[in-house]
């Protein structure tokens, strides 16, 4: 083959591989059946916080769909008339011990169940499994009578052991989940160089568990956070009272509120949202991970 021969061969091959593609038409269709579902979800998920921002910031006695002139005298209601300080400072103790019982506990019996085996194992975990399907208010009575005997009816001490005893199922499930994620083998390699296991725990696997505290933290911090019927039941003095509680009494027998109703809705919507925003990328990870081990 001569010279001219190859380099016409090469340069019809180099154009051909360097010719563009046609473009992927887009299908109207797909866009239609993906963003108008979307979209309607949003709205549907949106328009009530819209309207709560809007009762909190307009003035008292207006009806117009936007909060103008915008004004803060239902804050200032909410926070310094109804004693709404007070209920928030109770509902970060009680949300903030829960999630602090909650996360240890399940680390330790996420560990039993991911790293040992013993007789009854898995009729355990179906225990646990079974006791999500139970209401909370099938066990008023008895949680009652044993707060009462303890003393601790209005006491935050009784919504903290109770949030975290309802929190624990699922958090010892995922976090069980989670340890399992980790290979047993660099415990053992920590425990050859002389590592007990408690420090090869400590040292080598609790670091790889971040996702999956924070995964579980969250979901108890949330759930204490607006839990209702504890506080409601095992609590009625108006200084131990939680925002849950201390909203519910903005409504009156024959009237409301709903500016003031409205303010401490979004102050209590507030610390939730702060919590998703900064954790939500372990998440996913996290619940993933709890999920697909065991």
């Amino acid at each position: 083959m001569s010279a001219d021969v190859m380099v016409r061969t090469r340069t019809r091959t180099v154009s051909a591989g360097t010719r563009r593609r046609p473009a992927k038409r887009k299908d109207p269709g797909r866009v239609l059946r993906l963003y108008i579902p979307l979209g309607l979800y949003l709205a549907f998920t949106l328009v009530p916080f819209y309207w709560m921002l809007v009762f909190a910031l307009r003035p008292a006695g207006s009806t117009d769909p936007v909060p103008w002139p915008i004004t803060f005298e239902h804050f200032e209601t909410v926070w310094n008339d109804i004693g709404y300080a007070v209920f928030f400072k109770n509902s970060v103790i009680v949300g903030v011990w829960s999630l602090l019982f909650t996360t240890v506990i399940a680390v330790m019996g996420g560990y039993a169940l991911a790293r040992y085996r013993f007789r009854g194992r898995n009729l355990f975990m179906v225990v646990l499994l079974c006791t999500q399907f139970i209401p909370g208010a099938m066990m008023l009575i008895p949680l009652f009578s044993i707060f009462k005997s303890l003393g601790l009816i209005n006491s935050l001490a009784s919504l903290i052991i109770a949030d975290t005893v309802f929190n624990l199922p699922l958090s010892i499930i995922l976090m069980s989940g989670f340890i399992s994620a980790v290979p047993f083998t660099v415990e053992e390699a920590a425990m050859v160089d002389g590592c007990t296991r408690l420090r090869g725990f400590l040292a080598i696997v609790l670091p790889q568990l971040r996702p999956g505290l924070i995964a579980v933290g969250s979901f108890a911090f949330i759930h204490t956070w607006n839990n209702f019927l504890f506080a409601l039941m095992f609590v009625s003095k108006q200084d131990s009272f939680t925002i849950p509680v201390g909203l519910s009494y903005t409504i009156g027998e024959y009237s409301a509120d709903f500016g003031a109703l409205a303010a401490g809705g979004v102050v209590a919507a507030l610390p939730v949202v702060c919590v998703f925003a900064v954790v939500q990328r372990y998440l996913v990870h996290g619940i993933s991970a709890g999920a697909v081990k065991g």
